[in-house]
């Protein structure tokens, strides 16, 4: 019997499209491996990233406030103490991956990626992804269809 090869391809993932960054860059982590990432969320995202997303994606302070969930005067605690809390913290991360996936749908328009995210989209059943997005389970659907989208699968 003959032995099998011995060697075994790893997974490498594809650099990030040149001039774009990766999810943790854009929430400002100087690592974006899963132990840090989920390390980051334990801990609580810092306002910092906030901040950072908030420039990067146009949305206002209230949008992102409404989107993690939070009530306007705990939003304002929040950012008087430093940090989200994990679950919002999660949710930020989820929305910064959803948000990449769709500048690089949208070839790095931000204008397009924002309207996308907001207007309802017919393969979610005419529900905003930013909505959509507001659960886990919820969040891969809208990941799973920009991934159509990108391979031209009519959603």
């Amino acid at each position: 019997m003959a032995v099998a090869n011995k060697s075994v391809a790893a997974f490498v993932p594809p650099p990030a499209p040149k001039g774009r960054p990766r999810i943790g860059a854009t929430l400002g982590l100087k690592s974006m491996d899963v132990p840090a990432l989920i390390k980051a969320t334990s801990a609580g995202l810092s306002w910092n990233s906030v901040k950072r997303f908030l420039v990067a994606t146009g949305f206002n302070q209230q949008q992102l406030a409404n989107y993690l969930d939070i009530p306007e005067r705990t939003f304002a605690r929040r950012r008087e103490t430093g940090a989200l809390d994990q679950r919002e913290s999660e949710k930020l991360l989820r929305l910064a991956e959803i948000w990449d996936a769709g500048l690089d749908l949208f070839d790095g328009d931000e204008t397009r990626t924002r309207e996308w995210l907001v207007a309802p989209a017919f393969g979610l059943g005419n529900v905003a992804p930013i909505d959509y997005a507001r659960t886990e389970f919820g969040g891969r659907e809208v990941r799973a269809l920009i991934g159509r989208i990108a391979d031209g699968v009519f959603s």
